[in-house]
């Protein structure tokens, strides 16, 4: 019995070892082919930028023969693009800043009072906004603006303060009632007030989240092609990167080496970005996704 009992373990050691590594095997394959969808489009705007539109047609997935700078001189030569990067820029900038001063102190508020009624109301009937689908909303928001005459890019620097609310309280309330009230209690005896002791104690406490917060909203921002184009498109002096290179498309229709500048010279900023705060997105989605 001693060697039956031995001969299934072997078997059942080899079986596991088999598995585990058709597993492995598995993930790995997938996450080439996740590399390489990711990888392809990258690289075929990254080389077509440099090409000129006959060495494009000629071969279109090759590396370019020279360093080809005309499309970048074109670019930013032409079509007011600056004046469409400092408008991106300008509702970017200003979009995260009221967010980070509004979203910080309504969860503090939320998270200290979470068993109070009206508190607990809010924090619901914000939560309400993450099952709402933007299509949705999109027209009889666009309704409202137009009636208020905000089709404007203060309107739309609103609205963006308005829906990231809703992903924003979500994530910092759980964040935030993590953090041990004992912290607070010894501000308090200390002499801090409420205010003092959200500025001086949670808020530092709060970086990771911040960051998390920051970066995810701000590639929202400045990618968002929908919101502006219902508020902004109604003059060409409103537009946002992303509007631009949706009619740039259609003006430059056979010129798509000028595209790829455009999306290459837009994706650059947002992309710099993401890849500095990566690991704070990791750390803060972590940390606010378990109520300790």
């Amino acid at each position: 019995m001693r060697i039956i009992g031995k001969t299934f373990n072997i078997k059942m050691i080899k079986v596991w070892n088999i598995t585990g590594f058709g597993w492995i095997l598995l993930r790995n394959i997938l996450l080439i082919c996740g590399f390489f969808l990711i990888a392809a489009p990258l690289y075929l705007v990254l080389v077509n930028s440099f090409k000129s539109l006959e060495e494009a047609g000629r071969n279109f997935f090759s590396f370019p023969s020279s360093l080809n700078l005309d499309n970048f001189k074109n670019l930013f030569a032409s079509q007011n693009y600056l004046g469409y990067v400092k408008n991106s820029t300008l509702i970017t900038v200003v979009s995260v800043l009221i967010e980070v001063c509004l979203v910080p102190s309504v969860s503090y508020a939320i998270a200290r009072n979470f068993r109070r009624p009206y508190f607990l109301f809010v924090y619901f009937f914000l939560l309400m906004g993450l099952f709402i689908p933007s299509q949705v909303v999109i027209l009889p928001v666009t309704k409202f603006m137009t009636g208020i005459k905000m089709l404007n890019h203060a309107g739309l620097i609103l609205l963006y303060a308005s829906f990231s609310l809703t992903r924003g309280v979500f994530l910092f309330v759980n964040y935030i009632r993590t953090m041990p009230y004992e912290l607070e209690e010894a501000a308090r005896v200390d002499g801090c007030n409420v205010f003092m002791t959200y500025t001086r104690i949670i808020l530092p406490l709060t970086g990771p989240m911040m960051a998390t917060l920051i970066i995810m909203d701000a590639l929202w921002y400045w990618n968002d092609f929908m919101l502006p184009l219902m508020i902004l498109n109604r003059s060409r002096g409103f537009w946002t990167l992303p509007l631009f290179q949706y009619n740039f498309k259609t003006e430059y229709s056979f010129n798509y080496t000028m595209s790829f500048t455009a999306y290459l010279v837009s994706m650059l900023p947002i992309l710099i970005i993401y890849i500095i705060g990566q690991k704070s997105i990791i750390k803060g989605l972590t940390a606010g996704a378990v109520k300790g």
